[in-house]
């Protein structure tokens, strides 16, 4: 996910996958077994969280799996933001994290902070951002619905620093000296 100065979020959905996750995790109404299991006992891996492969149930191992690929597409997605983003990334990635069965803390979820505001005077700098700020919104293989919206957004701001570049090109062209621009070939 790609969150902006200006609001926008390119994003990877955040996936709980604690609902599975039932041995790692003992409740209160577990304080019984926990002090006749020495697997449960406080500061037994069970209670810290750590687990070597070895001592997890099948259910956990494949929680853990489930976990190890989400970890992989979340962090791919971000990166592939971040890739495109180029300048206009005002920091690195963050994710948000769930610990697995094994003690592990895998990425569910992340995001990626761009600057989306246009560059102020210059319309043909802030087309030039608007399209930098489409790609790296749609840039994973499977864009979020914020990142959709963020790419939405950056072809509404494209429209109009092309709006604007129009009317200083219409203005110059008529000899207004007031609103002087740049002409610039649309064309090519």
């Amino acid at each position: 996910m790609i969150s902006s100065v200006s609001g926008n979020r390119f994003a990877t959905p955040q996936t709980d996958c604690s609902r599975r996750q039932s041995a790692a995790f003992p409740t209160a109404d577990s304080n019984q077994a926990a002090q006749q299991d020495p697997v449960l006992k406080t500061g037994s891996p069970a209670s810290t969280g750590a687990k070597k492969t070895g001592e997890l149930s099948e259910s956990d191992l494949k929680v853990v799996s489930e976990l190890k690929q989400r970890d992989a597409e979340v962090k791919a997605h971000e990166a592939a933001h971040l890739a495109a983003a180029g300048g206009i990334a005002t920091g690195g990635a963050s994710f948000d994290y769930q610990r697995g069965p094994d003690g592990v803390q895998y990425a569910i979820g992340g995001e990626v902070n761009i600057d989306t505001s246009a560059v102020a005077g210059d319309p043909a700098a802030t087309l030039r951002k608007a399209d930098t700020i489409r790609r790296a919104a749609l840039a994973p293989a499977e864009p979020s619905g914020p990142d959709m919206q963020a790419a939405a957004s950056a072809t509404a701001l494209a429209a109009q620093a092309q709006a604007e570049l129009l009317q200083k090109n219409q203005d110059t062209g008529n000899g207004n000296k007031d609103h002087l621009g740049t002409k610039i070939n649309l064309s090519a």
